[in-house]
């Protein structure tokens, strides 16, 4: 079976990702169509060698169309998704827009693909952060149940688009050359900065991109009463998330336990040299379809042994985002 397919925001990080994972992966694509804004048409990116030209976003863009990839922000798939469902589609949605749906699944396919069948014509793509922590999180929760989880992201600029990413070349290349910089596509200098993640803070202090990794994990999991908390941050990186995660289990989990369940875990690769002192970075995981996860070790807070940390570095692009996408298609 080949689908007639669409991509929603063709044109941004995500959109390009798509289109060169849907051509990487062979996945079956009788048409494909590239959808995006008004200033965006009439451009050419190549898909298995042709040219094809972005067409301008409207409710009419979907008849004939099967599949839609859509990444072009939340209140356009809010706008748009029902009108591609109405036309026959099948959305799998990228954005925020629908993720805590009861009635939309949230799937995440290493974790839980059954939930692919319950769907009413729109399947959500969970939050970049999410994915990267639920791939090496979940397997291990499977075989011991976690109790807690306490996270600590550091998040690529990729997170807020290609325009974030083009602003932190921009900032660097500024403050070598002893020049100002204003930032216009994020809230604070990004360049040899940290600061807390740029989405809104909510009456309870955690900001959204916080609540999105402890509701939507909840979700995914269908544990409403595993216990999160997270503290998401940007760093100065162009690529790919990391995150620092600290794990209680419900009872005693050796280092050598964790080590063999995340060598056999689908999408997970195990980089954990302690002699080299080599373990996940953002540069390595860039561009790979794995989470590659390291610094194995016991908490020596916890009493009993029940405690484990690790070190996470997905791409947030590929795995965080696009490709998830695309391997729900490939299980429809």
């Amino acid at each position: 079976m080949a689908w007639h397919t669409a991509i929603m925001g063709a044109t941004g990080a995500v959109g390009t990702e798509f289109i060169r994972l849907l051509e990487e992966r062979d996945f079956p694509v009788k048409s494909l169509k590239l959808l995006a804004s008004s200033r965006s048409a009439g451009r050419k990116l190549k898909f298995r060698g042709e040219d094809l030209v972005v067409e301008e976003l409207t409710e009419k863009s979907f008849a004939g169309v099967e599949l839609v990839l859509a990444s072009a922000g939340g209140s356009l798939s809010r706008k748009f998704a029902p009108a591609a469902i109405a036309a026959g589609a099948i959305v799998v949605d990228n954005t925020s827009a629908f993720r805590m749906d009861p009635e939309v699944p949230l799937v995440v396919p290493e974790v839980n693909p059954r939930d692919i069948a319950k769907h009413k014509g729109l399947i959500a793509n969970p939050n970049c952060s999410t994915i990267i922590m639920n791939v090496p999180v979940w397997p291990l929760h499977k075989a011991r149940p976690i109790r807690r989880l306490v996270i600590s992201t550091y998040q690529a600029a990729s997170g807020a688009g290609a325009a974030a990413m083009e602003e932190l070349k921009a900032a660097a290349r500024a403050m070598l050359d002893g020049k100002e910089f204003q930032p216009k596509v994020l809230p604070h200098m990004a360049a040899f900065n940290v600061f807390s993640h740029n989405s809104e803070v909510g009456p309870n202090g955690y900001n959204f991109e916080e609540m999105k990794m402890l509701l939507e994990t909840r979700k995914i999991f269908h544990e409403p009463d595993i216990l999160i908390t997270a503290t998401c941050v940007r760093v100065p990186v162009l690529r790919a998330h990391s995150e620092s995660i600290n794990i209680e289990f419900t009872g005693p989990v050796t280092e050598d336990e964790v080590r063999q369940i995340l060598a056999g875990a689908p999408g997970v690769r195990v980089v954990d040299d302690r002699v080299r002192n080599y373990f996940p970075m953002p540069l390595d995981a860039s561009g790979q379809n794995d989470v590659l996860v390291g610094r194995i070790r016991g908490d020596m807070s916890q009493p009993g042994g029940c405690g484990i940390e690790l070190f996470v570095s997905g791409d947030q692009i590929r795995k965080g985002a696009a490709l998830n996408a695309v391997q729900i298609a490939e299980l429809l």
